[in-house]
């Protein structure tokens, strides 16, 4: 096969497996893609929805020791963001909340279980959604100049899931 047309066929195959991250619906509380995964929102002025905002905060408390900053990853764990986008939400899903351990002669790697901590899990999805949008580079490094406001309806939500 020549050159060029190799280079395409894995050009044509990586981009076939870009992920989704086109916002289609929202149920009040957060945005959705074709798959009903979460995803996120960015207005064009640069305005992260808030589950976002709060995926933001939450990695940047619960995370980021481990994984580094902003989701670029350390010496200790991975990137999360580029993990965010290779994995299946519901591999990302399990990994956090079962933990994973890799262990050998040249790796030592122990992610613990989060599923009982809910300051994590109940903002699993934000964390996921503010991991994504750092893989596409749909915002940069740091706090998020501009928000949007929190939603009732997530706040109920929020208060059902931290038991309130």
């Amino acid at each position: 096969m020549p050159f060029l047309a190799l280079a395409t066929l894995f050009t044509t195959a990586a981009f076939a497996q870009d992920p989704d991250v086109e916002p289609v619906n929202n149920d009040g509380v957060r945005w959705f893609n074709a798959e009903e995964i979460p995803t996120y929102k960015i207005e064009e002025d640069g305005t992260v929805d808030w589950p976002t905002f709060s995926g933001y905060r939450r990695y940047h408390a619960e995370c980021h020791v481990c994984h580094g900053p902003d989701g670029e990853g350390s010496t200790y764990a991975p990137g999360l963001k580029t993990s965010a986008m290779r994995m299946d939400y519901y591999d990302f899903y399990a990994v956090v909340a079962s933990g994973k351990q890799r262990v050998g002669a040249s790796d030592n790697q122990v992610m613990p279980a989060f599923g009982t901590n809910p300051n994590v899990m109940c903002y699993l999805d934000d964390i996921y959604t503010y991991l994504r949008a750092r893989g596409t580079e749909a915002i940069p490094r740091g706090r998020p100049a501009k928000r949007a406001d929190k939603p009732e309806e997530y706040a109920e939500a929020e208060a059902n899931c931290m038991g309130g």
